[in-house]
């Protein structure tokens, strides 16, 4: 069931992506982009964002645009993560990396170009909502890409590999590497509801441990599956030394400390009763996935 939703969802964001990219002028990047950008993977940030519109009733039509966003900044940053000065990856959801197939400098322009095409999604003119709300969620969405989110926590990552780092020191990396983007996931969401800051800081915070949840399976992954399922290497984060929670504390506390951070988020969505159904199933399904 939730596999059918998630194919479901990618399927209505790529096509949504896809008619974007053939209504802009075309370059000598336009194919790199779309390579990045439309190359499978189960888009689970749109469905959360799909998810969290219908604990308050939002027509999806309103989210496409946000959706569309947060998968071009995700792709930006798996391209640039795949590089050979960052994790030098050369395999990405099932296929050759960017870097790989058009080269290093078309995937560092590549990435930047989807980087700010998420902006101009959330601008378009055609995209109808006020704009008041589109200069916050632009606002929120540049917080979450740069140095205090996706970009900075990909500094640490790299800073901290082969190092002996805090649970703490490593958890803000994480929230802000993987964690700031499904911050903005559910925030943006809280902009569109009309919802007050008291609840879109809730959201905020809801999203950045959701995001950790992410992560902590990603990594459970690494070592548990298979090249094939995970359509990226795996058992490379102990060859690099990377600095995650279950290096530090062992499989045995990593997953106790998933399991109960799962359990945290699942509490806090109580108050939303069977509105939150479809954002339970979803958080169900990121951890379960891997174990």
């Amino acid at each position: 069931m939730i596999k059918k939703k998630l194919s479901k969802n990618a399927k209505k964001v790529d096509k949504f992506l896809i008619t974007y990219l053939k209504s802009q002028n075309q370059s000598s990047l336009s194919q790199p982009m779309k390579y990045g950008l439309i190359s499978g993977g189960k888009k689970i940030r749109s469905t959360i964002i799909f998810d969290t519109g219908k604990i308050f009733n939002i027509n999806e039509k309103k989210l496409i645009n946000i959706c569309a966003a947060v998968e071009c900044m995700h792709s930006y940053s798996l391209i640039h993560d795949d590089l050979p000065c960052m994790d030098n990856d050369a395999m990405r959801r099932g296929k050759p990396s960017t870097h790989i197939k058009y080269g290093e400098a078309s995937a560092v322009l590549a990435g930047s170009s989807l980087l700010t095409l998420s902006f101009e999604i959330i601008a378009d003119k055609k995209y109808k909502l006020n704009a008041k709300l589109k200069n916050e969620i632009i606002k929120s969405l540049a917080n979450c890409s740069g140095h205090t989110g996706i970009a900075g926590g990909q500094e640490l990552d790299l800073k901290f590999e082969n190092k002996n780092k805090k649970i703490s020191q490593i958890i803000d990396m994480q929230k802000k590497k993987t964690g700031k983007l499904f911050n903005f996931c559910l925030y943006a969401v809280g902009v569109i509801a009309n919802r007050n800051n008291k609840e879109k800081k809730f959201l905020s915070n809801l999203g950045e441990e959701i995001g950790l949840l992410f992560q902590l399976a990603d990594d459970f992954l690494d070592i548990k599956s298979s090249k094939k399922l995970a359509g990226k290497p795996v058992k490379k984060d102990n060859k690099k030394g990377k600095s995650t929670l279950l290096n530090l504390m062992g499989e045995k506390k990593a997953y106790k400390y998933a399991f109960n951070l799962k359990k945290k988020i699942l509490l806090k969505l109580r108050k939303h009763g069977k509105k939150a159904i479809n954002l339970t199933n979803t958080i169900e399904f990121i951890l379960g996935r891997n174990f």
